[in-house]
């Protein structure tokens, strides 16, 4: 089951809810890594928001003390980065 829905990800542009899941956990998760690594200007799979996520790719920037998504992509050949080394 889970094979189908990511398959129904990949194939359609992302949803309003898909996005906001999105930069809610990147906004939970992923920033204050980002914030600790003093992160600039990049980009990261969205594998971090489950694997039906995992071939988005998401672009960020500094925005004061925060960071700011600019861009969510689809790239078939994406590939996650863990960032708790």
């Amino acid at each position: 089951m889970a094979d189908k829905t990511i398959k129904t990800i990949e194939a359609r542009e992302l949803g309003e809810d898909d996005r906001a899941h999105i930069v809610t956990v990147f906004e939970e998760k992923i920033v204050p890594k980002l914030k600790l690594y003093q992160a600039r200007i990049g980009s990261l799979g969205c594998g971090f928001a489950g694997d039906a996520y995992a071939r988005w790719v998401v672009h960020f920037r500094p925005s004061g003390d925060d960071y700011e998504i600019t861009e969510l992509e689809y790239d078939e050949d994406g590939n996650g980065l863990d960032l708790d080394f």
